[in-house]
């Protein structure tokens, strides 16, 4: 057995160590504390208000965005100018009379209401006669309020067929004081008594520079313009408005030039014969001409906005100067019957109605319908101003001829009737007496028919 020393004297094998890692010293630079001192000190804390806020994390779930259709194009102005010529919600007024054409001309119609026949509202929203501004949409059927302009425009309408001269009229008044009805109510008598009727019912969309326009061959000095597509949206409309009377009537020039229609036809063949809208005017003056001959029932031709015919338009010629309203074919045909150049052999009407809700300073215009009112009434005829530079000589050339009738308030007795029918449709809830009909006359400014609507009936509004 070998011994522990024996052990011990046994030789341990070398192992070879790793030499000592020594770690390598980088040169760095001197410890400064320019960059300390260059930063911006924080903001000093004043109050609460300066302390940083916390933002929350919000973990709601977004909402469901549901994809809504868009309006196709026109159905948004569409919707704007609707009209909408009955409630069903209204109370039905029983005991209303029917309107006729020898009622509109009865002084015994005065003060009273009448309601308009289906078939006459057919023939007016043809011609666009309703506004989307007056209150049809409040009661059951269409109506309106005889007053003692009404019978005597009516009168004179008459006597112009009577003795087959032309009747020309503007129409003038405060604001909201009835003008527009009151050329609704010269179309219904019109569509009534068998006349043939002609309705702009915008002055503006004439001159406003919405409508295509194109040059007339042939004119100069100054150049001529016609309105192609306007045209022959009038043109339809007068066939929708006048298809009964137009049906009845045989053409007697020949205008197989521009038509191919043959021998016998009618007016109504006339104006459905454009078809396209380059035809428009020609067919329009064609259908003019044959009126204004020897022979044809009364023509009514009337135009809402007499300021916007009577300026400078917003059209420019080929060298670009500016194009005034009466250089429009379509206008000058309005305002050569206004003025008496163009005659009316077998009677009729030229009416026009100036408008304060949508209008403008005519200087021009304001001087000769002051004129002529004055002298109608055995007054002193006003001057012109001496320093105003802005008169037009067109204008006084067309209007003076006119017979000028202002609408201002309806009576008392007037407003009465009016508001009886409200209150038997079920719009005026007040006891209708003496002292509720002299409050809301009097606060309507006194008697103005628009104003007294917003006193009794904007409630009623929606």
């Amino acid at each position: 057995m070998a011994s522990a020393n024996a052990l011990r004297s046994l030789i341990r094998p070398v192992i070879p160590v790793a030499p000592r890692i020594h770690p390598v010293v980088l040169a760095r630079a001197p410890f400064t504390t320019s960059s300390v001192l260059a930063a911006a000190p924080p903001p000093t804390i004043k109050s609460r208000r300066d302390l940083p806020k916390k933002t929350k994390k919000t973990y709601k779930k977004k909402a469901n965005i549901v994809a809504v259709k868009k309006p196709n194009p026109g159905e948004r102005k569409a919707f704007r100018k609707r009209i909408q010529l009955s409630n069903n919600s209204a109370l039905p007024v029983q005991g209303l009379d029917e309107l006729s054409a020898e009622a509109l001309a009865n002084h015994e119609s005065k003060g009273k209401m009448f309601a308009i026949p289906d078939q006459v509202v057919d023939q007016l929203r043809a011609l666009e006669a309703f506004k989307t501004t007056q209150t049809w949409n409040l009661f059951r059927r269409p109506h309106f309020l005889v007053r003692e302009e009404t019978v005597e425009m009516m009168r004179k309408l008459q006597d112009s067929k009577t003795n087959k001269e032309a009747f020309k009229c503007v129409l003038t008044g405060s604001r909201l004081s009835g003008k527009s009805m009151a050329l609704l109510q010269a179309m219904s008598h019109a569509l009534l008594d068998g006349w043939v009727v002609f309705h702009i019912p915008e002055g503006q969309d004439l001159t406003n520079g919405n409508t295509e326009y194109s040059p007339v061959a042939d004119t100069a000095d100054p150049m001529q313009f016609a309105q192609p597509v306007y045209c022959l949206k009038l043109l339809q409309n007068i066939y929708k408005a006048n298809k009964p009377v137009l049906e009845k009537l045989q053409l007697q020039n020949d205008w197989s030039k521009m038509t191919n229609l043959k021998q016998g036809a009618t007016l109504a063949d006339l104006a459905l014969s454009a078809k396209e809208s380059e035809y428009a005017w020609p067919t329009l003056n064609a259908l003019w001409t044959e009126l204004t001959l020897p022979g044809r029932p009364p023509v009514l031709f009337t135009l809402d906005g007499l300021a916007h015919i009577n300026k400078i338009s917003e059209y420019r010629d080929p060298s670009f100067n500016e194009v005034h309203a009466h250089d429009l074919v379509l206008v000058r045909m309005f305002v050569d019957a206004l003025s008496g150049k163009t005659k009316l052999p077998n009677g009729g009407a030229i009416i026009a109605a100036t408008s304060e809700n949508n209008s403008h300073h005519h200087p021009s215009q304001e001087l000769v319908l002051s004129q002529l009112e004055a002298g109608q009434a055995g007054k002193e005829v006003p001057k012109p101003d001496p320093y105003e530079r802005k008169y037009d000589e067109r204008v006084y050339d067309a209007l003076k001829n006119s017979f000028v009738m202002r609408l201002e308030g309806v009576s008392k007795e007037e407003g009465r009737a009016l508001m009886e029918y409200w209150g038997a449709s079920g719009l005026v809830r007040d006891v209708l007496n003496l002292r509720t009909v002299s409050e809301k006359w009097a606060l309507g400014g006194h008697g103005n028919v628009g104003e007294m609507e917003r006193v009794a009936l904007m409630t009623m509004r929606m």
